[in-house]
């Protein structure tokens, strides 16, 4: 069995979990850091906030001890934004490794992993409003052809399809402010955890049950109380979206659990579908079965890297 650090040379400086919501990917990464003298860096868009425990599912009693970080790391009602993840990500990377510990990336946002996977330096670019005006009078089509001549490489077409989009698209490919720091040197080793997906259905229902009845419903309406407005929750997750309408009464309690189910079991299908396109982008994801010994699996993928 695999203890103690990675320390082969050539092994990982990253090791990264991820996998569906109710896929089991916390209770692996701790396992995992656990074994590693790791320290688990969150890769969750919506566990950064205070206060916002149970509907995010941070199950703290899950990290038995084991150092975690970009937990708890930003006001309820805040916005919290990718160049603002990338940032933190680095800082927690660098103290982690900095100590001689393994840093482990926990999580299943997309984009968030996807960040950090594929190395791209994400840079804070302020509005420009002379280039805005420049920009005002130009055709949709005018605007996507400035975009590309700025950016060859584009591969998000979405941005070609909304004005405002467009706008800041091009506003960000032609920033020339500021010098862009070097993207440190990262060797992840990627670990994902799956299930079927009618097992997988099963554990999103039976935990979103667990949720509500242990103070989902309060968890909301406390927050609401400190001062988070109603349509804030729009933007929190599923959870608080779904929570949020039944308490201002739009929603029955039966509705909102048949409502809230369903849109976190097609979540799921979308966190699958992402990861297959990091698949297909080069993200290279082992993946481990979690009907069986998801543990014993991921620490023989390891067995290579561990020295002697």
């Amino acid at each position: 069995m695999v203890t103690g650090g990675i320390q082969a040379p050539g092994a990982p400086n990253l090791l990264v979990i991820l996998g569906a919501t109710a896929s089991g990917k916390t209770r692996l990464g701790v396992q995992l850091a656990q074994r590693l003298q790791g320290e688990i860096i969150s890769a969750d868009s919506r566990q950064v906030f205070r206060g916002m425990d149970i509907g995010t599912g941070k199950d703290l009693h899950e990290y038995q001890g084991v150092p975690y970080h970009l937990i708890d790391v930003a006001p309820p009602g805040h916005e919290f934004n990718l160049f603002q993840f990338q940032r933190l990500f680095l800082d927690s990377f660098s103290d982690i490794s900095g100590r001689g510990s393994l840093p482990v990336l926990v999580g299943g946002s997309g984009m968030y992993l996807d960040c950090v996977l594929r190395g791209y330096r994400l840079v804070e670019v302020p509005e420009h409003p002379a280039l805005r005006r420049e920009l005002a009078p130009l055709s949709m089509t005018e605007l996507a052809e400035r975009l590309v001549r700025a950016n060859p490489r584009l591969h998000n077409s979405t941005d070609l399809t909304e004005r405002d989009r467009l706008v800041r698209a091009i506003e960000i490919a032609e920033y020339q402010g500021g010098s862009e720091e070097p993207w440190p040197d990262i060797t992840p080793f990627t670990i994902g955890i799956r299930w079927e997906r009618a097992q997988l259905r099963e554990r999103i229902t039976k935990r979103l049950r667990e949720r509500l009845e242990t103070g989902m419903i309060e968890e909301v309406q406390r927050l609401h109380e400190a001062g988070t407005g109603w349509d804030r929750f729009e933007f929190y997750g599923l959870e608080y979206r779904y929570v949020a309408r039944y308490l201002k009464g739009e929603l029955s309690r039966n509705d909102m659990f048949q409502k809230l189910n369903a849109a976190i079991h097609d979540f799921a299908k979308k966190q699958e579908n992402w990861f297959k396109r990091m698949q297909s982008h080069g993200t290279v994801i082992h993946w481990v079965e979690g009907a069986g010994d998801p543990l014993a699996e991921a620490l023989e993928l390891l067995t290579p890297f561990k020295q002697g």
